[in-house]
């Protein structure tokens, strides 16, 4: 882009000489995705179906399937697939900005749903854009100051809900009363987790001490 022309609709100039001159940084909060925000989606998720048809299917949802998405905790395709474009840009974090292709070949990322993703990620503040030849994408912070969850909440809300509602908001009666702790306790141990490891420990293979002695149990890699 010359020298003095106006920034694209939707895009932002950082300022002149800054570190971000040139690139887009979009500070508006970034909208959940379809559906209620929950950690656990529709295996429709990895779908190549349009999206609109993705959510007609979930519209047309049985509250027996609801209530049995609702029994399993899920990462979303779309957050497994904005963690490692993510990773792949902590990666890349030294060199220059990288193009949405060259992440969703190297991730196997479809191409058109990581643009709606790294959209997210702009519009969240987690990474900046750059339009033209020498453009792309790159962090807008170091990988250290990112979490997994900083990630996942920009893509796909509430780490943890039930039902599409935040725990807090619940209320449980008679012999269930007990619930509404089990679920703060679920999520401050989700939260313990994901919050405590950054882009820069995943992608350099060192994971916190506490977070790798809990998969150090044969248990741990067996699934129920």
């Amino acid at each position: 882009m010359p020298p003095g022309s106006p920034a694209p609709a939707g895009h932002e100039r950082g300022a002149p000489g800054g570190p971000a001159s040139g690139w887009v940084v979009d500070g508006v909060p970034a909208g959940l995705a379809e559906g209620d925000g929950r950690l656990v989606e529709s295996s429709d998720d990895v779908s190549s179906a349009p999206v609109t048809a993705r959510i007609r299917r979930r519209l047309r949802r049985t509250p027996a399937e609801t209530v049995r998405d609702n029994a399993h905790m899920r990462i979303s395709a779309r957050a497994d697939y904005a963690i490692r474009a993510a990773l792949q840009l902590a990666a890349s974090q030294d060199g220059g900005p990288l193009k949405a292709e060259a992440i969703a070949d190297a991730q196997d990322i479809p191409h058109k749903f990581l643009e709606s993703i790294l959209n997210d990620m702009r519009r969240g503040g987690l990474v900046l854009s750059r339009r033209g030849g020498n453009g792309g994408y790159r962090l807008a912070k170091p990988a250290e100051s990112i979490s997994i969850a900083d990630v996942i909440r920009v893509v796909d809300g509430p780490l943890v809900s039930v039902r599409g509602v935040r725990p807090p908001e619940l209320s449980y009666t008679g012999p269930a009363e007990s619930l509404l702790p089990l679920w703060i306790a679920l999520r401050s141990n989700v939260r313990e987790i994901l919050e405590g490891v950054s882009l820069a420990d995943v992608a350099s293979a060192r994971l916190p001490a506490r977070v790798s002695a809990l998969t150090s149990t044969p248990d741990a890699w067996t699934n129920p």
